[in-house]
C-alpha cells in the first residue's frame, strides 16, 4: 500500500511540473534600457509585419523541421505558446517578452541568433560574446541537420541578426497586443 501511495504522489508532482514551469531566463536581470525603441507604425501584425523578420534569420532553427528548445516562430500559435522556455512573449508589454530582448541581442546569455553566430559583434546594442558555439561548445549548427538548414555545418551563412528597426517593428507589434 505504502508503494501505491509514493507512486501516486510521484505523479500527481510530474504532473504538476510543466504547469509551474516558468521562462529559464529571468527578463528582470536583463537591462531593457538598452532596447531599441518601439516603430511608431500602427496596425502589425504577425502574417504582414513580423513573420518576414523570424523567416529571414531565425526559423532556420526555430521552424516547423527542427524547432530548437520546442519553440515555433514560423506560425504566430507556436510564438504565443512558447516553448521549452517557457513563454516568449507577454502581448501588450514588449519589455517583459524575452523574443525583444533576445532579439536585440542585449544580453549575450540570451542573444540570438548567439553570439558569434551572425553577422557583426553582437548585434544592435550589444557586445562580442563567447566564442562561436556558445560556452558549452555547442550552439546553432552544432547538431547538423539537414543540407541547406543553415548556420555553420548546416549547409548555409549564419543566420543575420534582426536590425534595431526590425526590433522596433516586433516591439510595437508585441506592445499592440501581438496579433
Amino acid at each position: 500500500m505504502k508503494r501505491a501511495t509514493v507512486i501516486i504522489l510521484l505523479g500527481l508532482a510530474a504532473a504538476a511540473l510543466p504547469a509551474t514551469a516558468q521562462n529559464k531566463w529571468d527578463i528582470t536581470k536583463i537591462d531593457v534600457s538598452k532596447l531599441p525603441p518601439a516603430s511608431d507604425k500602427q496596425d502589425l501584425t504577425y502574417d504582414k509585419d513580423i513573420k518576414p523578420l523570424l523567416d529571414a534569420s531565425c526559423v532556420r532553427c526555430h521552424g516547423a523541421q527542427r524547432p530548437r528548445a520546442e519553440l515555433h516562430l514560423d506560425n504566430l500559435e507556436g510564438l504565443l505558446k512558447g516553448g521549452h522556455d517557457g513563454k516568449m512573449i507577454v502581448p501588450g508589454d514588449s519589455k517583459k517578452s524575452l523574443l525583444v530582448a533576445a532579439a536585440a541581442r542585449i544580453d549575450n546569455k540570451i542573444a540570438m541568433p548567439p553570439a558569434g553566430r551572425g553577422r557583426g559583434p553582437g548585434g544592435p546594442g550589444g557586445t562580442n560574446g563567447p566564442p562561436p558555439g556558445g560556452p558549452d561548445g555547442g550552439g546553432a549548427g552544432a547538431q547538423g541537420g539537414p543540407p541547406g538548414a543553415g548556420g555553420p555545418g548546416r549547409g548555409g551563412p549564419p543566420p543575420k541578426p534582426l536590425t534595431a528597426e526590425q526590433v522596433g517593428l516586433i516591439r510595437a507589434w508585441v506592445d499592440q497586443g501581438a496579433k
